[in-house]
C-alpha cells in the first residue's frame, strides 16, 4: 500500500447520465490539499454546496449509495469512490452539475482511466490509516449479512454472494492487494435480475439504465413477447438469453463478475469511513444498506477507540525529551510557579508533559487544610506551561519570547487532583501559529482518567 497521501495533477472530467435519475451530468475531479479527503460539490445548486463523502452523510441505500447535506444530494457515489480507493488517491474535490454521478458502463473502469489521465501526485504527508488490533464483527440478522474486519498489514477484501439463483449460484471473489484493483475488479459491472428490471421499469426508477451498463440475469423462463417488449424499451433490434442466463448475450468479463462487482461496491462504501484501512475485510452477502450500517457501527467503534488511544501513557523509566533543566531553557517560570517536571513527547503538532503532585506543594497549606486538593486554576496553568513549550519549540529562537494567555474556553473539570497524583498533559495544536497566536486543545489525565480539558489561546511576544 502507498504510504504517502495522493491527489491528482490536474482537473479532469467525464460526462454521462445517472442510471436512476437519467439526468445528464458533467463531473470533474479536481486536485485537493492534504487531508481534504473525498468531497462532492453540486455546482448546479445555489451556493454550490459541499457534500463530504462520509458515512454519516448517507441518506439512501435502496438502489445505490446516496449522500446528502441539507438539500444537496449526490446519488450512486460508490463506483466513483471505489475508483479513488483503487488508485490509492486520498484527496480530491468532485464537482458535478447534476444529482447523480455518471453510470458509465456500470463499473469503475472509466473513472480509473480518466483519473490516471490526470496523473497522480504524491503529497508531503503520510497517509492516516485506520488500523485495528482485534476482529470487528457486524451481523445484519434481517438480511443475513455478515461483515468481519481482521487485523492486517495491508488492505484485502473477500466477498461471498448467494442469491439462491440457479444462474449465479454461490460466488466468491478476493482482492489480495489494492494495487490489483484496476486489473481484477474495476471493470466489473453492476447487475440485477430480470424480474427486478421489470419492476424498476414499471416504476420509472432506472431512467438512465441501459443494457450496456448493467448485467441482467435471467433465472426464470421468459416469453418471447417480453423479450421483444424489452428490446423496444432499450432500442435494440432484438433480445435473447445466453446459455449462461444473461440477457442480450452480454459477455461476462469474469466468470464471477457479479461477485467481483459486489466487492467493488464494498470498497466504494468503505471509502465513506474517511480514511484508508489496513484490514482483511470478509463480507458475506453484502449490499449497500448493510455496508453503510456496518460503516456507521464501525465509525462509532473507532471514535470510542480513538478516545482510548488518545490517553497518553507515561513510562518513568523512559528518558524525557526535556527534564526540568531543559524546561527552564524554554520557560521563565521558577519556584514556586514552575509546574511542569518533564516533557516526554514533543512533535510539531503536540506535546506531552508530566507534573508530579506532592504534599510539599506550597498551595496545599491553604487549599484546603485537612482536604488537600490542587486548585483547578493551577492545573490549567500547568497545562498552559506544557503547551507553551510546544509553541516556543516551533520558533527559531525559543528563548526570545514571552508567552501570554489570551483566552481559555470550554474548560471542564472532571475530577480532583490530589497529593500523590501524576498529572499527564497532552496539548495539540489546533492550527499553525500565525502572527504569534497559538491555539491548542489541552487535556490532563491521572492514569487513564481525564481530569481537566480546555481550549487555550496564547500570544508569543518578542522580548
Amino acid at each position: 500500500m502507498n504510504n504517502t497521501q495522493r491527489t491528482i495533477a490536474k482537473a479532469v472530467s467525464i460526462t454521462g447520465v445517472g442510471i436512476h435519475t437519467g439526468a445528464a451530468v458533467n463531473m470533474t475531479f479536481h486536485p485537493a490539499a492534504i487531508d481534504h479527503g473525498f468531497v462532492f460539490q453540486r455546482t448546479d445548486l445555489a451556493g454550490a454546496p459541499l457534500v463530504p463523502a462520509l458515512v454519516e452523510n448517507v441518506v439512501e441505500t435502496s438502489r445505490g449509495t446516496t449522500l446528502a447535506v441539507n438539500n444537496a444530494k449526490v446519488h450512486t457515489v460508490e463506483h466513483v469512490l471505489a475508483a479513488l480507493m483503487g488508485l490509492q488517491i486520498d484527496n480530491v474535490l468532485i464537482t458535478l452539475d447534476g444529482p447523480e454521478t455518471p453510470i458509465a458502463d456500470g463499473s469503475s473502469i472509466e473513472f480509473i482511466e480518466v483519473l490516471e489521465s490526470a496523473g497522480l501526485v504524491e503529497q508531503e504527508a503520510a497517509r492516516k490509516f485506520i488500523e485495528i488490533k482485534e476482529n470487528f464483527h457486524f451481523y445484519d440478522a434481517e438480511k443475513d449479512v455478515e461483515i468481519t474486519l481482521m487485523p492486517a498489514d495491508s488492505f484485502k477484501v473477500s466477498v461471498l454472494i448467494d442469491y439462491n439463483s440457479p444462474v449465479l449460484g454461490t460466488q466468491h471473489a478476493v482482492l489480495k492487494e489494492i494495487s490489483d484493483f484496476k486489473t481484477e475488479i474495476a471493470s466489473c459491472r453492476t447487475f440485477c435480475f430480470l424480474h427486478e428490471l421489470e419492476l424498476l421499469l414499471a416504476n420509472n426508477l432506472i431512467k438512465g439504465g441501459d443494457i450496456n451498463n448493467a448485467i441482467v440475469v435471467v433465472d426464470q423462463a421468459v416469453a418471447d413477447s417480453e423479450l421483444n417488449r424489452l428490446a423496444g424499451i432499450f432500442n435494440k433490434p432484438q433480445m435473447g438469453v445466453s446459455k449462461e442466463g444473461i440477457l442480450n448475450n452480454v459477455e461476462l468479463r469474469f466468470v464471477n463478475e457479479p461477485a467481483r462487482h459486489k466487492l467493488l461496491d464494498v470498497i466504494g462504501d468503505l471509502a465513506l469511513l474517511g480514511r484508508p484501512i489496513k484490514a482483511h475485510v470478509v463480507a458475506s452477502k453484502p449490499g449497500h444498506s448493510s455496508n453503510v450500517a456496518f460503516g456507521k457501527e464501525f465509525r462509532a467503534f473507532l471514535k470510542k477507540q480513538q478516545k482510548q488511544l488518545d490517553i497518553p501513557t507515561y513510562n518513568p523509566s523512559q528518558p524525557p525529551v526535556y527534564d526540568v533543566n531543559g524546561i527552564m531553557n524554554f520557560l521563565p517560570h521558577r519556584y514556586p510557579f514552575l509546574l511542569v517536571d518533564k516533557i516526554t513527547e514533543l512533535t510539531k503538532e503536540y506535546v506531552i508533559g508530566v507534573k508530579n503532585v506532592t504534599m510539599n506543594e506550597p498551595f496545599f497549606q491553604g487549599h484546603f487544610p485537612g482536604n488537600p486538593v490542587m486548585p483547578g486554576v493551577l492545573t490549567i496553568e500547568a497545562m498552559a506551561q506544557t503547551g507553551g513549550i510546544l509553541c516556543l519549540s516551533l520558533m527559531d529562537d525559543p528563548g526570545g519570547y514571552w508567552t501570554y494567555f489570551l483566552r481559555i474556553d470550554n474548560v471542564r473539570f472532571k475530577d480532583k487532583v490530589l497529593p500523590g497524583d501524576t498529572l499527564i498533559f497532552k496539548l495539540v495544536l489546533k492550527e499553525p501559529i500565525r502572527r504569534g497566536i497559538c491555539q491548542m486543545v489541552g487535556q490532563a489525565f491521572v492514569g487513564n482518567k481525564l481530569v481537566v480539558e480546555a481550549e487555550l489561546m496564547a500570544q508569543l511576544v518578542k522580548k
